[in-house]
This record gives C-alpha cells, sequence and structure tokens, in this order.
C-alpha cells in the first residue's frame, strides 16, 4: 500500500556524494539519493513507503503531510 501523501522534498546535490540528495523533512532521518534528480524523488518515494511502514509498526506517531508550505509560518 502507497504511503507517500505530499510530503515535501528537499533536493540538493552533494559534490561529496556526486550525487542528489532528496529529504522529507517532516519525516525525521528520510532521505535517499540518485544519480539523477528523478531518481532520487523515485527512492525518496520508496523510502517515504518505508519510513511510514516502519513507523506505523512501532507504534510512532506520523505527521500528516503538509504539502506547500505555509507563508504565514515564515512572518
Amino acid at each position: 500500500m502507497e504511503k507517500i501523501g505530499k510530503y515535501r522534498l528537499v533536493i540538493n546535490w552533494s559534490i561529496e556524494d556526486n550525487a542528489f540528495i532528496a529529504e522529507a523533512p517532516e519525516l525525521a532521518g528520510c532521505m535517499a539519493d540518485g544519480q539523477t534528480y528523478v531518481e532520487a524523488v523515485q527512492n525518496t518515494e520508496v523510502a517515504i513507503n518505508e519510513w511510514v511502514e516502519t513507523a506505523e509498526l512501532m507504534g510512532r506517531v506520523i505527521h500528516e503531510a503538509r504539502g506547500k508550505l505555509n507563508s504565514q509560518r515564515y512572518n
């Protein structure tokens, strides 16, 4: 079952890793890499599903995806 939702992704190029690193900041430690931007996003989708499944098994709180940023939060 797909759990992805609308989690925000932050994607950066890592010189050290020579790869794109994509992170879902709402899910602590949830990140993946890829040789291309698209591959990093696809790998992060897998990581999000696995993160949520693991959190459910452990009885942890899973925050709902917030989607786009709330501009009021930064005022």
